[in-house]
Order: structure tokens, then C-alpha cells, then sequence
């Protein structure tokens, strides 16, 4: 199975505009506010961090069998500046329409190693592309959020 040009178009057509999302979000942030952490929660820069790790797995690892090193938990605990975040993001911008474009040939390598769930192998190009559009746009909302929490926290002297 391969995916079609269509939805190879669309899935680039949502990511650029939610990657134009994750850019706004970072515009509000500084680098102090992009690296605090929500309560029980992650920071804006962990999140990016993690949204990376996913889609270069997924997109580069598995789909176009890129060898993309990944350390998931170390995500989570990564920190950095907002030009670091846009940095991730630009890099996003040039690697999905590569990664994309490969769902019309099929997964290159199914064996690729760097996620948690156990049915990676079996994944079609159709569902790798709407699982990094999930992943992507679920993770932005998370990035919303953090941003919302840790702004509000600012504005009220609780930093």
C-alpha cells in the first residue's frame, strides 16, 4: 500500500499550518518561559523537543529509513532557547515534505527502533501519515496550553 499524491498534499497542507502555530507560540514565549514546566506537566521547548523526536521517527526513521537517533525520554527533559525551538521547527518545515513524499512508494523501514508502541512494523503509509498529523497537532495543543499556563503564571508573580 502507498499513500496518494492527495494525501501526501493535504497531510503537508495541515503540518505547515500547524507548524505556523507552534511558531506563534514560541513568539510569545522568552527564553526563560519556554523552558518552565506546567505543573505535573512539560515545557513548550520538551514539547517541540518531543513533537521532533515523534515525526523524525515516524516520517524519517520508519517511513523514509533515515537512521534519525532517538532518545525519547530525554525529550521531555530537554531545555533551550526560542531561537533553538524555531530551529526545530525550520528543520520540521525542510524534512516533512522528504518524509511525506516517501508514503508514495510505502515504509522503508519497518524495523526501525525509537517508539513505544508495538504495532510500528505493521503501519501503512497512510496510517504513518495521519499518525504525524496527530501527533503534531495534539502536541501543538499541549504547546498552547503550556504557554497559556506559564504566561498566566508570569502576569500573576507566581514564576
Amino acid at each position: 500500500m502507498a499513500a496518494t499524491e492527495g494525501q501526501v498534499t493535504a497531510f503537508l497542507a495541515v503540518a505547515a499550518e500547524t507548524l505556523d502555530t507552534i511558531d506563534a507560540v514560541l513568539g510569545d514565549l522568552d527564553d526563560d518561559t519556554v523552558n518552565l514546566a506546567t505543573p505535573g506537566g512539560n515545557s513548550v521547548f520538551a514539547l517541540v523537543t518531543h513533537t521532533a523526536g515523534a515525526l523524525g521517527f515516524w516520517g524519517g526513521s520508519l517511513m523514509a529509513g533515515e537512521d534519525i537517533p532517538r532518545d525519547r525520554s530525554a525529550e521531555f527533559r530537554a531545555r533551550g532557547t526560542v531561537d533553538a525551538a524555531h530551529a526545530i521547527v525550520a528543520r520540521l518545515r525542510t524534512d516533512l515534505p522528504r518524509w511525506a513524499a516517501m508514503a508514495a512508494t510505502g515504509i522503508r523501514n519497518p524495523g526501525a527502533t525509537g517508539t513505544t508502541r508495538r504495532d510500528a512494523a505493521a503501519a501503512t503509509p497512510e496510517w504513518v501519515l495521519t499518525h504525524m498529523l496527530r501527533e503534531l497537532t495534539q502536541h501543538t495543543g499541549h504547546m498552547e496550553i503550556c504557554r497559556d499556563i506559564v504566561k498566566e503564571a508570569g502576569r500573576s508573580g507566581q514564576n
